[in-house]
């Protein structure tokens, strides 16, 4: 049974035609009788009301549909940079997917990035060149740039004849078939590959064969014997070379017209891997921290991750990939990431918005759950008599914010309420309050990012809000390293407050803070997502045990609150070197304070250095606005990293300073007319040009 399930994702650049292609294999699978479309807002996935509106992917959302006897759940991605979490909550769950990639605009930047991702959950993928009737296509040109940009070994499956429009279908190079794309809605079947067509058909099948053969010895030994080779055999070294990353198979069409559908599905069934495929998932004992192996197994304790969650009115919906044992409506579960006990309400197959009620969920699938009270994004749920923990799903940190102003009649805890839902759903959205100006603070991954949940809390929840201007998420790290005494002692009649702490606090090289995070993995330990790390040395007992975690914790606080400015402090290691206690008035609270007081005064001895967050800004645009891009780039404190020339066009790749960045989209199209698009997305913090008084925020 398992291995005829596929679960895989749909990656790529916004606008390749990510959700049209999902439609199409829908409609040609016959789990759809009619094919939605973006622009008129009718498609399965996109079916919340902003996507229609905007005409982009959102959110990822789950269809499944069956062909030749396989089950395939397909999660559709979004495209745009600022939803990049999305994407990699998907490939967290999935055992294959698919990249998208437009014949006319090829490679692009947010291609790379997802491919990126998929590169580092080790996920088999195909590539599927879309959009070959459109005016403009270059196979060929896509071709060699998924081997330049994405260092992949492309095994081309299906060759384009025409392109542009003179496309008319194209070519199965494994069964030496031709699929036109003329047809009533459905492409008609194979035909024998027309006599004009057959040379370059014979020769791409060689090339394909050849670099097959890289996986498969039997093939091998046919090509050397000069002996024919079934379609049998090729798929299965195709296989082979697919599941072992050697190479990518490449297929082509039209998704919009069609074109290419029924190869497209093939390829998943008979290419990418079932569950039974992958490799174990690695988990820890939560009793005794020991590593344990899962494997996709019925009859095994059950394992499931918890990978994303929909707010509801009636209750949450949380969409689960079950790796070990069995899910069933009422069961108990154990959330080992909150130790609390949870009871399965619903199990639901996903279609979109639409549920299909399901009376159990077995390893390797991936369903949706209701009823859990307690489970968020990242959550392990496990069986309460075998426990265990996966590493939970890493999200990067917001970059901009944007502060919130409630209208009169807008209720604080209802706004509250509507908050905690809106960042329980996205792990990347934050919400907080400024400490100095009291202001209600939400932060996001970019300007759309923030621009959707602002829509979703005045949609969703009916709350009258307006925003400020946004702000650009800052950071602070000690100038230099400081050692020093402090002694918090207090009396004041009764029982008194005495600790005393000897700290050293440094900053923290990339390299360091790296090291110190690899080295807290491999101990079993989640790193601290702001870098801040703390040792202690203490020998003699001069400080007793239970009182070290206090200075830990107060470290930790200060540095998060920030000292004179509201922004955190990162990268930072504190050092316990010594100290000392007294019998009667030492408690875990002073050794708190003591630290969170020796933080302040070691920031007024060391010294700040403010850190801004960098963006990596791709531009694509034609080739004439060259020396204009490098100018605005250089305006903006930007630094450029390589420029390309090709096809006409102009590809830039620069490092921008965030605060920089506001209004640029407007920007770039006054001066480019239009021509031009851009994507950026957070690539690291940098020490800042400005000073902290720069800024207006001195106390």
């Amino acid at each position: 049974m398992l291995e005829t399930f596929r679960n895989l994702g749909i990656i790529a650049h916004v606008d390749a035609g990510k959700t049209t292609l999902t439609e199409r294999l829908l409609f040609v699978s016959g789990a759809k009788h009619r094919v939605g479309a973006v622009e008129e807002g009718t498609t399965t996935t996109d079916y919340d009301p902003l996507e229609r509106e905007k005409g982009i992917t959102i959110q990822s959302a789950a269809v499944t549909l069956t062909w030749a006897g396989h089950r395939i759940t397909i999660l559709d991605t979004p495209g745009h940079v600022d939803f990049t979490a999305e994407v990699e909550r998907s490939l967290r769950v999935l055992d294959g997917a698919v990249g998208v990639f437009c014949a006319v605009g090829g490679v692009e930047v947010q291609s790379e990035t997802v491919w990126r991702q998929a590169d580092q959950h080790r996920v088999p993928r195909l590539a599927f060149i879309n959009k070959l009737d459109r005016v403009g296509a270059d196979f060929w040109g896509v071709v060699q740039e998924l081997k330049r940009k994405l260092q992949v070994q492309p095994a081309v499956c299906t060759r384009p004849v025409g392109q542009g429009s003179d496309f008319r279908g194209v070519v199965d190079l494994v069964a030496m078939q031709f699929w036109p794309a003329e047809g009533d809605g459905r492409p008609l079947g194979p035909q024998p590959i027309p006599e004009e067509l057959s040379e370059e058909a014979e020769l791409g099948r060689e090339q394909l064969l050849e670099i097959a053969s890289h996986a498969c010895d039997e093939l091998l030994a046919c090509l050397v014997e000069n002996r024919p080779v079934s379609a049998e055999l090729l798929n299965r070294a195709l296989r082979s070379g697919t599941l072992a990353g050697k190479f990518v198979p490449v297929l082509c069409g039209s998704a919009l017209r069609g074109c290419g559908m029924a190869l497209v599905l093939d390829a998943i069934v008979r290419y990418l891997p079932s569950p039974l495929e992958r490799p174990p998932v690695l988990a820890r004992c939560s009793r005794t921290r020991r590593e344990v192996l899962r494997v996709a197994n019925s009859q095994e304790p059950l394992t499931a991750l918890a990978f994303k969650t929909i707010s509801e009115s009636h209750g949450d919906c949380v969409l689960v990939r079950v790796y070990s044992g069995e899910l069933r409506p009422g069961m108990k579960v154990f959330n080992a990431s909150r130790q609390r006990e949870e009871r399965i309400g619903q199990i639901y197959q996903l279609m979109g918005a639409r549920r299909e009620k399901r009376s159990s969920a077995q390893a390797g699938e991936i369903v949706a759950v209701v009823g859990l009270k307690y489970t968020s994004t990242g959550h392990t749920l496990s069986d309460p008599d075998a426990p265990v923990l996966l590493e939970e799903i890493r999200f990067p940190e917001p970059v901009l914010s944007q502060a919130l102003h409630l209208g009169k009649n807008v209720e604080e805890g209802k706004l509250a309420e509507a908050l905690s839902r809106l960042v329980r759903d996205d792990p990347t959205l934050r919400a907080h309050t400024d400490p100095e100006t009291g202001e209600l603070l939400l932060s996001g991954m970019g300007e759309l990012h923030l621009e959707v949940a602002l829509h979703r809390l005045r949609r969703d929840f009916q709350l009258d809000l307006s925003v400020g201007q946004p702000r650009v998420a800052y950071r602070q790290t000690l100038a230099q390293a400081v050692e020093l005494e402090y002694r918090h002692i207090k009396q004041r009649g009764g029982r008194g407050q005495y600790a005393v702490i000897v700290v050293r606090f440094e900053p923290l090289t990339p390299e360091q803070r790296d090291a110190l995070a690899d080295q807290h993995r491999a101990q079993g330990q989640t790193p601290d997502p702001m870098g801040l790390y703390f040792e202690e040395r203490i020998v003699g007992g001069a400080i007793p045990q239970e009182y070290i975690p206090a200075v830990a914790e107060g470290f930790r606080e200060a540095a998060r609150r920030g000292v004179r400015w509201p922004f955190p402090f990162v990268d930072i290691q504190c050092t316990l070197l010594d100290g000392k206690h007294h019998e009667v008035d030492s408690s875990y609270l002073a050794f708190q304070w003591a630290a969170q007081e020796a933080f302040v005064e070691a920031v007024r001895r060391a010294g700040v250095v403010l850190l801004e967050p960098i963006m990596r800004v791709h531009l694509l645009a034609p080739a004439r606005y060259l020396g204009d891009l490098h100018r605005d780039i250089a305006r903006r404190r930007g630094t450029i990293l390589h420029t390309l020339l090709e096809r006409d066009r102009t590809q830039i790749q620069a490092f921008i300073p965030l605060v920089h960045l506001f209004g640029y989209a407007s920007d770039l199209r006054n001066f480019t007319s239009g021509t031009a698009t851009f994507s950026m997305e957070p690539d690291h913090y940098a020490p800042a040009n400005q000073s902290l008084e720069d800024l207006r925020l001195s106390p």
